[in-house]
């Protein structure tokens, strides 16, 4: 099946779910990348492909690249017949009949030759964003018939259906809250808090209507601080942060943020660039997946001048 590979089954995207339209002249291989949207970076995967995504944490945010352990599989597609009509109806089918119809009579035999037999054509999917995901599905055959009630070797699980769907996981993009804001000083406790959050759950079902859907969860839990210099000139405070860090309270205890022991003065820009990442642990709904999934984490950064208080001592 290979030598051939089917202008429309080749030729589409799904992206969460949304087909793209199939291009005028589609045939070739398909197109392989990472999708971008403003800053927000999304999983897709090659067709055909039956898989949607739903949920709030599709497209909502920013993803952390992970990638799936095997980046192809076969998963159920169409019956003999509905093969058949796939790739002899329609113009552009026409058109390569016309350019090479023994080559096309050859491709369409083995869905003509499973006519009327139970059971589903399955076709080779892989991960758009994964660099790997090409060449592993090209080690595929582009089809392979599957009697009813059977998985064919590298045909898609539960668990890896799991993995797309924590790959395809997005979180909010956060902003930095500082106190002092504008300018720190040496020994001046800096308080740190997030916004821009919103919900500090989010979620992500990938199904494949009609045979198996799976739901991650990521939920906020902390988050982590980088001074942006060595401990000898700074003492980060994450005791009392919990998942969004602590607002500034006047007299209250400072248990969230950093305490720069040296000015920046001698640093780039003379400033130093803290970073604050969130930590969403994700998990299987109903864990029907006995997997363990690594956090999301995503992190943001703001450059902070540190200057020092000058004093004069007169008699």
């Amino acid at each position: 099946m290979k030598p051939l590979i089917s202008a429309i089954a080749a030729g589409l995207l799904l992206l969460h779910g949304k087909p793209i339209d199939p291009p005028a002249n589609p045939g070739d291989a398909p197109t392989t990348g990472v999708a971008k949207e403003g800053r927000e970076i999304t999983s897709t995967v090659a067709r055909p492909s039956k898989i949607t995504f739903e949920g709030d944490g599709v497209k909502k945010g920013k993803g952390d690249g992970y990638r799936v352990k095997r980046p192809c599989w076969y998963e159920p597609f169409l019956n003999a017949q509905e093969m058949i009509d796939l790739h002899t109806k329609g113009a552009g089918n026409a058109r390569r009949a016309a350019i090479d119809e023994e080559s096309h009579r050859e491709f369409i035999r083995p869905f003509e030759e499973k006519r009327g037999q139970e059971g589903l054509w399955w076709s080779t999917s892989y991960m758009l964003n994964d660099p790997a995901g090409a060449a592993c599905a090209v080690a595929l055959e582009r089809f392979v018939f599957v009697p009813p009630g059977n998985t064919p070797p590298a045909g898609i699980t539960i668990e890896q259906l799991a993995e797309i769907a924590r790959a395809a996981m997005t979180v909010p993009e956060h902003t930095i809250k500082l106190n002092p804001e504008a300018k720190s000083f040496v020994n001046l406790p800096t308080w740190v808090w997030l916004e821009g959050i919103g919900q500090p759950r989010r979620t992500v079902t990938a199904s494949i209507p009609g045979f198996m859907s799976v739901t991650v969860v990521a939920t906020l839990q902390d988050i982590k601080i980088d001074s942006g210099t060595t401990p000898e000139r700074a003492e980060t405070h994450t005791e009392g942060c919990g998942p969004t860090g602590k607002q500034y309270v006047k007299d209250g205890q400072f248990t969230c943020g950093v305490r720069y022991l040296r000015s920046a003065i001698d640093q780039p820009q003379e400033k130093y660039p803290l970073t604050v990442t969130t930590v969403w642990p994700v998990t299987v709904v109903d864990n029907v997946v006995p997997v363990t999934f690594p956090p999301v984490e995503v992190g943001a950064s703001r450059d902070i001048e540190v200057g020092e208080i000058q004093s004069n001592v007169r008699p």
